[in-house]
């Protein structure tokens, strides 16, 4: 995951939004939702902490899908960050504190999905197509959200990453998911593995993501009200077969837990999160099997 060391719990208070007959606005916390004409716009608002994520806007990503899994009239939702980027990942000094910390735990132990996971496949599982729009940053977790959207598309140098093992951890967020299909094994290897920074047009090489476009908001849209043109059901039909094409058990998910607790309770998890200030630090010798 990674991590935007700089933020904090400081909850973005949205002002007021005017709403006009053509659309709607909810005003949250730390996700603001426009619809017009059945298309849904989900942004993430937290730009000054890079649209890092808190265990509370996690929580709010996966109420928010579930109300739009209500809406009947919806054909399509766009998950966007103010501040024109994405997201830096996980928010880190949220995610230490006692409470949460406890309650990572939690999560990765009890039965079925972590909360973690949810926040990501929840929308892979909405019964619209979801299309990502990227810039700035899409790392860590913010890429494993992206992941779960069914299209993809980025500004030429937004920078993405699949940052986890620079904090000594693993994605864990339904990428067993959400990765596979998109890139062969070994590719997807190697960028888990090194965590190297992609630009926009190394991703779409990789197959990582579907569009570069220097606007990417109005591709999205563009692209959204294309799909607006076609049966509702046959669009769900679609999602469904072809997710179906590359579906991995829930055994798979199980697996993700169950690593992200070895290692975050592991001794080279406490080196790899002081390496990032201090380069010389060795890890110890491997702990599992």
């Amino acid at each position: 995951m990674r991590h935007d060391n700089g933020t904090n719990t400081a909850l973005i208070r949205l002002h007021t939004v005017r709403i006009t007959p053509m659309m709607e606005s909810s005003p949250m916390n730390y996700l603001e939702l426009e619809k017009h004409d059945g298309i849904a716009t989900v942004w993430l608002n937290r730009p000054d902490k890079k649209n890092a994520m808190s265990f509370a806007l996690l929580r709010e990503l996966v109420s928010t899908a579930h109300s739009l899994r209500r809406d009947r009239s919806l054909r399509a939702v766009i998950l966007a960050g103010r501040g024109q980027t994405f997201s830096a990942g996980i928010d880190l000094t949220d995610l230490n504190t006692p409470k949460n910390a406890a309650f990572a735990l939690w999560t990765l132990i009890r039965p079925g999905r972590s909360l973690f996971q949810q926040a990501c496949l929840v929308w892979r599982d909405l019964p619209v197509p979801v299309i990502a729009v990227l810039e700035g940053h899409c790392l860590g977790a913010g890429l494993q959200l992206a992941l779960a959207a069914d299209f993809r598309i980025v500004t030429p140098d937004c920078r993405l990453a699949i940052m986890e093992s620079r904090w000594g951890l693993v994605p864990d967020m339904g990428i067993t998911q959400t990765l596979r299909g998109l890139m062969p094994l070994d590719k997807a290897k190697e960028l888990t593995m090194t965590a190297r920074l992609l630009s926009g047009e190394e991703a779409l090489a990789l197959h990582l993501v579907t569009q570069v476009s220097t606007e990417p908001m109005q591709q999205a849209l563009s692209l959204a009200q294309a799909i607006a043109q076609r049966s509702p059901d046959a669009i769900l039909a679609a999602k469904r077969v072809i997710n179906g094409m590359t579906g991995q058990p829930a055994s798979a998910l199980s697996l993700e837990k169950r690593w992200q607790r070895r290692l975050s309770l592991g001794r080279n998890r406490k080196i790899a999160i002081k390496r990032d200030r201090q380069p010389a630090l060795t890890y110890q010798p491997r702990q599992f099997d």
